[in-house]
């Protein structure tokens, strides 16, 4: 079972790196949970509406991924994305440490971790730097991806 679940994460990251939202999608299960320090938790279809959102936008892109582990309940993969923030045009190296839960066959929790400053400060610049640790620039970055995954909903 972890060689399948392995096999699993290897495949949702490597259809991100070709910027594939559906064959990602298709690795989660309908109910799924992602959370990450930016859109909070997401369930189900807008977890792969996110996923829509970002490939469909994505300038400059490229993914690269290891350290991936699993066994028949959690796994676990260390991945770097690297793109350009279309609101500043600045370049972000994004390093994130994902963890997952498994449901027959499939990812029914994804959970990202990294640091929301550090990613503030590349994405951002100057503004990023001087105020992207507090709450009130956190919430905004928060509040703008949420503005942005419901309009891309409501286009759909």
């Amino acid at each position: 079972m972890s060689q399948d679940h392995q096999a699993l994460i290897t495949r949702f990251y490597q259809a991100f790196q070709r910027l594939d939202a559906e064959a990602m999608s298709a690795c989660y299960t309908e109910d799924v949970l992602f959370s990450d320090p930016v859109f909070g938790e997401l369930r189900g279809r807008r977890a792969s509406d996110m996923w829509r959102m970002l490939t469909s936008r994505a300038k400059d892109f490229s993914l690269t991924f290891d350290q991936v582990q699993a066994d028949a309940q959690r796994g676990s993969a260390h991945w770097v994305a690297t793109y350009m923030f279309m609101q500043t045009g600045f370049t972000v190296i994004n390093d994130i440490q994902a963890r997952f839960v498994f449901r027959d066959g499939k990812i029914c929790e994804h959970h990202d971790q990294f640091d929301l400053w550090r990613w503030s400060r590349q994405a951002l610049g100057t503004k990023g730097l001087l105020l992207g640790w507090t709450p009130l620039v956190k919430n905004a970055i928060r509040a703008q991806a949420r503005k942005g995954l419901e309009a891309f909903e409501a286009s759909r």
